[in-house]
């Protein structure tokens, strides 16, 4: 059983894919790391198909969300431990150590990246109040304590993570992946990262529908 999977959804990254797979692979030699091709219609699968160690796990599938995709993952993960890496190079692979130490210093904790912890001076103000804005409402609605919910760096136990009810095909999953375990009566510790937000030029692909969705996701695993 390796220590860690990494999950690593993907949808038309042909731009940054092969150096994310290269930084991934040269910060956690010893991990194994499990890439979801969601449905791209770029070269991201070929430069996969070409970029992937012999240890690495490669899956593909009709385009569903990124829920969908790491949903996917799961069910493939062999590691101890379970974190989330998007595709885009917004955040750095080596601080992905970062949370699994924390996490090995406290058995069962759940150990999120926090942007906003140190500072991250290239956030988009918009997008700065929306993330604050979900983490506020939820805070409130699961009494928790949080500083960014809708991080990307999650590390999860991955025994722990397969109990979750998760059922979400968008972003809304990172609603799902915080909410469930703090109503569980789970805790999750958080670590500073960094980041390196691209525009959506270059990609960026969560908007403020996607905000929408998220809150609605919160209110339904409140109150169900």
């Amino acid at each position: 059983m390796p220590l860690l999977t990494i999950l690593v959804p993907i949808y038309n990254e042909e731009r940054t894919l092969a150096k994310l797979m290269q930084e991934l692979s040269a910060a956690l030699p010893d991990s194994e790391i499990v890439y979801i091709d969601d449905g791209s219609k770029d070269r991201s699968h070929q430069i996969l198909m070409r970029e992937k160690r012999p240890q690495d796990i490669v899956l593909s599938k009709e385009n569903g969300g990124k829920g969908s995709a790491i949903r996917e993952g799961i069910q493939h993960a062999n590691g101890q431990y379970c974190v989330i890496q998007d595709a885009d190079l917004e955040y750095d692979p080596k601080e992905i150590l970062l949370l699994l130490s924390e996490a090995q210093a406290h058995p069962q904790s759940i150990v999120f990246g926090s942007r906003f912890l140190r500072r991250n001076p290239n956030i988009y103000p918009l997008y700065l109040l929306g993330n604050k804005t979900l983490t506020g409402i939820l805070n409130m609605l699961f009494a928790g304590n949080l500083t960014d919910a809708y991080t990307c760096y999650k590390l999860f136990p991955t025994a722990l993570l397969r109990t979750l009810p998760l059922s979400a095909n968008g972003f809304e999953l990172e609603a799902e992946l915080t909410a469930y375990p703090l109503k569980l009566g789970h805790q999750i510790r958080e670590c500073p990262i960094s980041y390196r937000p691209r525009s959506f030029e270059e990609g960026k692909k969560i908007n403020w529908r996607d905000a929408v969705k998220g809150i609605l996701t919160m209110i339904r695993i409140r109150y169900s």
